[in-house]
């Protein structure tokens, strides 16, 4: 593979890589820092091309935020998801800050001067421990020699490993990377990883509930013979839920939460998400506020305690199983209701007047601008976005302020150290006429 030699680096880009230009050609590099001068071994190149991608193998011209990788794994050649292990946590932060800042002038055409610097917040304890030790979920696979490991950045090739330092210490301890651990478990076979607030690790091979006693031994007793036509396969990988505890500033609550849906993967997120969330919308009793993309529920609890017994909150969720453990999580909140929906402007529209506020947090795939244009025409005197992507959260931010609305709050969290991921909380008023 061609090394470019004595590259001189320039800003962050969305996606982990810096933007550097050789001979009039963008080149996305993965693995460096703004200012640095590196060698970069390409990876993804085409004279067709309208860009190519490399790695940094060589750093001539070091910058001030480079440290030794907390991830060695992740680095060049490596897995995908520490693509930011090189930087200083501070140094990561001003990267994210500098993306969100800039994707949302370029892609948002938005000016947000007035609300003064974007802040990209830590979490809790990360600082003290260099942001280890903070996902409590991880996906692994095995490999040939069914030995633990990830995929190989932009591949399918699986790369084992020994350990995972970004996981919380549970998952540690559950000694997952030991040798021959999973000998005799198919190669290819898929392990989803979760550590619950309330109760131990657990861990489906292919959906199936494993034993880690016996994995193989658990697993091959899960794929008995078939059960008549009209039954249920007794090798079929059986529903399993975890249980979530959040200390928020409506209290502590508790979550019934399916093991492979989705749940915030840091520690602390849920609890940060929810405050932020929840002073965002300054909900009172008696209001009326409406929860997008609710899941299972994770906004919708504290939002229907804030509301109390004479306000409601209608939540949107469009897969079923995240609305069965939502209906569980609301059962003593009557002023909840359930929408088994997908968001979609009829749907939005159908919710008729009288909202209060609206918590949306979409997908990657963002909200999109039907959507947002029949949120704005609710008129809510709040809309509060939570936001997984810059770029996502700059198109549709765009809609909302053509319809009439401004920015008025926007705060970034760092879910994910190590990684390009921030995470965005912005709120959105009616602009003053």
């Amino acid at each position: 593979m061609d090394v470019l030699t004595g590259v001189s680096v320039g800003p962050p880009a969305h996606g982990g890589h810096c933007v550097a230009r050789v001979e009039g050609r963008v080149v996305f590099v993965r693995h460096s820092a703004p200012g640095e001068v590196v060698d970069v071994r390409l990876t993804d190149v085409g004279e067709g091309r309208k860009f190519w991608r490399g790695d940094a193998v060589a750093v001539h011209e070091a910058s001030p935020d480079r440290v030794p990788s907390r991830w060695p794994e992740a680095g060049p050649g490596g897995v995908g998801g520490g693509e930011l292990a090189h930087l200083a946590l501070a140094g990561q932060r001003r990267w994210k800050t500098e993306v969100v800042r800039d994707t949302l002038r370029r892609i948002g055409h938005l000016e947000l001067d007035h609300l003064g610097p974007v802040v990209v917040e830590p979490l809790g304890e990360d600082d003290a421990r260099e942001g280890l030790g903070t996902r409590t979920r991880i996906d692994l696979v095995l490999d040939a020699a069914s030995r633990p490991g990830m995929y190989r950045h932009r591949t399918h090739d699986v790369v084992p490993l020994e350990h995972m330092p970004l996981a919380v210490p549970a998952i540690a301890d559950a000694e997952l990377f030991a040798r021959g651990r999973w000998d005799g478990v198919r190669p290819g076979t898929r392990l989803d990883v979760v550590a619950p607030s309330d109760g131990p690790v657990v861990v489906l091979a292919d959906g199936r509930l494993v034993d880690l006693a016996d994995p193989a031994g658990s697993l091959a007793a899960t794929r008995g013979p078939r059960r008549r036509r009209g039954r249920r396969d007794a090798g079929a990988p059986a529903r399993v839920a975890v249980h979530e505890r959040v200390a928020t500033a409506v209290g502590d609550l508790s979550y019934r939460v399916d093991a492979t849906g989705f749940w915030q993967v840091h520690r602390d997120a849920p609890a940060a998400l929810v405050d932020a969330v929840l002073a965002a919308v300054r909900a009172e009793p008696g209001q009326r506020v409406v929860d997008l993309y609710s899941g299972a529920g994770l906004f919708t609890v504290p939002l229907a305690r804030a509301v109390g017994e004479s306000g409601r909150v209608d939540a949107v969720e469009v897969n079923a199983r995240a609305v069965t453990d939502a209906r569980r999580n609301l059962h003593d909140s009557p002023q909840a209701t359930l929408h088994v929906a997908g968001v979609t402007a009829a749907v939005v529209e159908g919710l008729g007047s009288g909202v209060d506020a609206v918590v949306l947090d979409p997908p990657r795939s963002r909200a999109g601008a039907e959507v947002v244009t029949a949120l704005t025409e609710l008129r809510p005197r709040r809309i509060v976005y939570v936001a997984c992507d810059p770029a996502a959260l700059a198109r549709d931010l765009r809609t909302a302020v053509d319809h009439g609305y401004e920015v008025t709050a926007l705060t970034g969290y760092d879910l994910f150290p190590h990684t390009h991921h921030v995470e965005c909380v912005a709120v959105l008023e009616p602009r003053a006429s």
